[in-house]
């Protein structure tokens, strides 16, 4: 599974690293840090990474695969 991230459309509200705390992070400016940029989520972080995608009230996350 990938998750392709909106950076433009993201405005930090930090859900989605709360929901997968292993997955996204925010920095200290609410710039969001997608720990598997380009890979595939690992199978043990997939529920949580759906999760943070359904929980962006901005549609920034997107499953891709």
């Amino acid at each position: 599974m990938k998750i392709s991230v909106d950076h433009p459309r993201c405005e930090g509200h930090g859900l989605c690293a709360d929901q997968a705390p292993d997955v996204f992070s925010l920095d200290d400016e609410a710039e969001l840090t997608y720990h598997f940029e380009g890979t595939d989520v690992p199978d043990e972080h997939r529920p949580a990474a759906r999760a943070a995608v359904n929980a962006c009230p901005v549609a920034a996350l997107r499953v891709l695969s």
